[in-house]
């Protein structure tokens, strides 16, 4: 016979057994173990904020930490915006696979079908491109087009225009032809974009918003914020923690102008695996199917999406990057589960999606590495450059262990001396990039574009041919050298 003290012990635990949840595991990660790995690397100053959110056939879950910026201490959640880049190109190729199949356009359409008739290629490769090659990166188009010349450094796309897109198309000569090797390319994208929009006879932003956004409810994806979209809204950081602009990009939107939130992103994923009902899933399975091998690794591109093996896991995913922020989406739909993962720092994320995914698939703890930038710029604002350059050189014959000498160094360290508006002290800092990195192109082409944005033409243009003579295939200095010497 149970004693009354023993009966009162045995309902205690029971309350606490159904009261206190356990911690939901996904494979081998459970959210207990989530958050302490975005908490460790957040600590470590991988990121201002990370959030990851988790759907499957149990729901879905979200797991933050961090903060908006040092000067908004809220810690983000289901609805705090972030700037998502080129996972914006799953949305256009969803578009575009969707407009296939209602017959409005065929994936073998060419461009030029879709161009203005004074676009006329003087190549006959671009003459060949089809759209499916711009939606799998197999156009033979650059990452971006080599006559952006923005007024605004720290927003570099928006003043590009429709205008000089296809100026670069017309002239543009490439190394291969279409559909014979992958290369990303943003330029492709951006195209798509304009192809989608002339056939819709909608802008790019409305129509994610009418064939996407208002199917699956997702009312925080946009292009342009408004005011309660940017009041929570994550501020963007570099690598090394300070705060950046937002980027807007009128003319090249379909690459990477998204921005989103947790929530939305969980419901795009859903959609995807097939877990909510949408009139778009047969769109969805067109833009999932495996098409060109991706370089030497063991994976594929498909429409927008990257498709590769992980663990025993076949997987499709798509990252996004900009000036300040890092996102990833992965789905797995043979198991039915998705990860998003959001972040407000340029470092990378997709090691710690993997893991979710994989738990096999380790994480590189991140170390912050930046000591020696910080140290360099903050002195040079204090004594100035000459000071900051005599320290260096003092660091690196003592070999501090504590300092890590890197090229992005002192080009990270002139762009800040540019951006606080010490012109001579970033110049100085970018020349002594150039002497200690002089084979390292970021370095010429900063040094070269503060020249001639100061006005100092002549040495801008020297600059430039050291440039080309470093990096002959350089075709953004190639442009600017032949502008400036017109």
């Amino acid at each position: 016979m149970i004693s009354k003290i023993s009966a009162k012990v045995i309902t205690l635990l029971l309350f606490i057994l159904f009261c206190v949840k356990p911690p939901v595991v996904f494979g081998q990660s459970s959210t207990d173990s989530i958050y302490s790995i975005i908490k460790s690397e957040v600590d470590n100053k991988r990121s201002k904020s990370i959030i990851v959110g988790i759907i499957d056939r149990n729901g879905r879950h979200i797991i933050s930490t961090g903060v908006l910026s040092d000067k908004d201490q809220r810690v983000p959640d289901g609805n705090t915006e972030y700037e998502i880049g080129s996972i914006t190109k799953v949305f256009t190729s969803l578009i575009l696979a969707d407009m296939s199949l209602k017959k409005q356009l065929k994936l073998t359409d060419p461009l030029l079908k879709f161009l203005p008739q004074e676009v006329k290629p003087i190549d006959k490769n671009v003459r060949d491109i089809t759209l499916l090659n711009l939606a799998t990166h197999t156009s033979g188009f650059p990452r971006f087009p080599d006559n952006a010349e923005s007024k605004d450094l720290e927003n570099p796309y928006a003043d590009y225009t429709v205008g000089q897109l296809y100026d670069y198309i017309s002239r543009f000569q490439p190394d291969q032809a279409p559909g014979s090797q992958y290369q990303y390319s943003n330029t492709g994208y951006s195209l798509l974009g304009q192809v989608i929009s002339k056939v819709s006879g909608k802008d790019f932003e409305t129509l994610v918003k009418d064939q996407i956004c208002i199917p699956l409810k997702m009312n925080s994806t946009v292009v342009t914020l408004t005011p309660d979209l940017r009041s929570n809204m994550a501020t963007g950081h570099t690598e090394y923690g300070k705060p950046v602009a937002n980027w807007d990009m009128p003319a090249l939107a379909s690459n990477g102008a998204l921005r989103s939130n947790m929530n939305d992103m969980l419901k795009f994923a859903a959609a995807n695996l097939g877990l909510v009902k949408s009139n778009l899933y047969p769109a969805m399975e067109l833009s999932h199917l495996k098409r060109v091998k991706k370089g030497q690794d063991d994976a594929f591109v498909a429409l927008g999406w990257t498709l590769f093996n992980l663990g025993d896991k076949q997987v499709l995913w798509k990252d996004g990057t900009t000036a300040g922020y890092r996102a990833f989406i992965a789905i797995d739909k043979k198991n039915k589960k998705g990860v998003v993962i959001l972040s407000n720092s340029l470092n990378q994320i997709n090691d710690i999606a993997y893991h979710i995914l994989d738990p096999s698939s380790a994480i590189k703890p991140y170390k912050y590495k930046w000591a020696l930038l910080d140290t360099i710029t903050s002195t040079a604002k204090l004594k100035g450059a000459d000071a900051a350059i005599a320290l260096y050189h003092e660091l690196k014959a003592t070999k501090a262990a504590e300092f890590t000498f890197e090229e992005p160094m002192l080009n990270y360290a002139g762009d800040e001396l540019r951006k606080a508006n010490q012109t001579g002290a970033a110049i100085k800092m970018y020349q002594l990039n150039i002497t200690e990195y002089p084979k390292s192109t970021q370095a010429y082409e900063s040094l070269a574009d503060l020249y001639k944005r100061t006005g100092n033409i002549k040495m801008a243009i020297a600059t430039y041919e050291q440039l080309v003579i470093v990096d002959p295939k350089n075709a953004h200095g190639t442009w600017i050298l032949k502008k400036l010497k017109k």
